[in-house]
Order: C-alpha cells, then structure tokens, then sequence
C-alpha cells in the first residue's frame, strides 16, 4: 500500500479545510475512488508520461493518477484553499506532484510538462470548452487528453453530419482528434451534484489530420455554423466571395453547415486561406 493510500477520505479533507465547492470557479468534487479510479485507468498505460491536472480539488483524481506509473503529475489550480488542503498529498507522493497555483488558461502546459504528456482532468464546467480549443491547437504534442465534460458537450463533441447537436464544436476536434466517448457519470456522483450527467472522453491526436490552418478552421466554421440554418451560399457571405469559395472546396452552394463533413470544411479552410493570400 503507498502512502497516498494512508491519507484521511476525501470527505475529511473537505471538512478540515471549509472546501464548500464554489460556483464561479465551476467545482463539482468528484468523491468516489472507484470513479476516480476508473478515470485514470481509462486514460489508458501512462509509463513514463506527465499528466497535467486541471482543477485538482480536494485531491481525489490526483490520488488515482498517483496510483498508476506516471512519471509525473502536475496538478493547475486557481483556489488557493486547494493548494493548501493538497499540501499531505504532496508531501505522499514523495516528488511526483507538483502543484501549480494560477489559471490554467494561462498556463503553458507544454512548459509545465515535458514530453511526453498527456492530460487527464475532471474540467471546471465553466472553461472546459477554451481549455480544450486551446489544446486542440497543439495535440499533436500530447500522448492524449482524457476529460471528463458535461454530457451535452461530449455530445456535441461526437456529433455526426447531419444532426442538431453537429457544430463548430464537433468539427474542430473531429479534425484534430480521434474523439472516443467512454462512459457516463450520474449527477449524484459530484458535491454538488450538477444538474447534468457527465460523460468521460478520450481524444487521441489524429496521425494524419486533413491539411488545413487551424484559424481558417475556425474562420469557416464560425461563419457556417453562425447561421447554421442557411444555405453556404449566405452563411460564408461574410467571408467575401462565397459562390467562388464554395466551387473551389467542392461543395454545394445549397447545403448547410450541419450536413458538410470535417473534409468539406478542411476543404473550404484551403480556399479561404488560398484566396486571402491573393
């Protein structure tokens, strides 16, 4: 048994330190060891790899994450009272934890972490979608990102062409990533609970993602999915002359946002960007 395993329940480490879950920094404790557990083990085998935590908390899916063979784990907190209640949690994992005090939309992860790394996080509700655009941007540097996102997000995240929940959302990290939706989490899982069920994804970095820049990606698709109800013809009006683009990706002038595939937006990112370097 490690030490970690010595340490007082998550429930005591609340109590001792008055970590009452606060609304506006989007905390919802996840308890259970078993959940926390399987959290880590769904990461999958993390030997030789730094894990970044985002929203530590008391400390209960930093734990798991200590019991498996990370190299490393360093947790980013933004609550100062987390910082203090993590404090026997680091002195038990003997140097594997390194706290980090300051917003993680801030931080440069890559810096933190060296290679290679991977992040496995519980996320603040109210961040998760920044947080994850911004690792979007770089995930071929990470082993894998393992999160844990309202249900409504993760299912946004899987989305298919032609369904409501298809946006701007789905398309960018279906470019990016291998998006793997692996379980769900009752509400009454969390302190508090959350008005939501929750839903574990994995998102493993794609091999050979369509060729594309991520700002003309995201040009495209605010302006598709901005008026997702009209035809490309009108919706990318604002990004010049839309007929032209359209005919130069391929696509159909009469379709909407929902029903291109990533390809047909990687394919109109090309043109935008072709056609702003003329």
């Amino acid at each position: 048994m490690s030490r970690i395993d010595d340490l007082p329940p998550l429930r005591d480490v609340i109590a001792r330190f008055d970590l009452g879950a606060r609304k506006a920094l989007g905390q919802n404790f996840l308890l259970d060891l078993n959940l926390t557990g399987r959290i880590a083990r769904a990461a999958g085998d993390l030997a030789g790899v730094t894990v970044v935590e985002v929203g530590p908390g008391p400390g209960g899916l930093t734990r798991a994450l200590l019991n498996t063979d990370a190299a490393a784990v360093v947790a980013i907190e933004r609550d100062a009272r987390c910082i203090t209640a993590l404090a026997d949690l680091v002195e038990a994992a003997e140097g594997r934890l390194r706290l980090v005090e300051g917003d993680a939309l801030e931080a440069d992860v890559e810096v933190l972490a060296p290679a290679p790394r991977a992040i496995v996080a519980n996320l603040p509700y109210n961040v998760a979608t920044p947080l994850l655009i911004g690792w979007l941007r770089r995930i071929e540097r990470f082993r894998s990102l393992t999160l844990m996102f309202q249900r409504e997000v993760a299912d946004r995240l899987a989305a298919k062409p032609g369904g409501k929940t298809y946006g701007r959302l789905s398309v960018i990290a279906q470019w990016r990533a291998e998006v793997r939706p692996l379980f769900n989490l009752p509400a009454r899982a969390f302190t508090p609970p959350p008005k939501i069920e929750s839903t574990v994804v994995q998102l493993v970095p794609r091999q050979a993602p369509e060729p594309a820049e991520f700002e003309a990606m995201e040009a495209v698709t605010a302006a598709a999915f901005g008026q997702r109800r009209k035809m490309l013809r009108a919706s990318l009006r604002p990004l010049g002359d839309a007929e032209a683009l359209i005919e130069e990706a391929g696509l159909v002038p009469t379709q909407r946002a929902e029903e291109i595939p990533v390809a047909g937006f990687a394919a109109l990112a090309r043109a935008y960007r072709q056609r702003g370097e003329r």
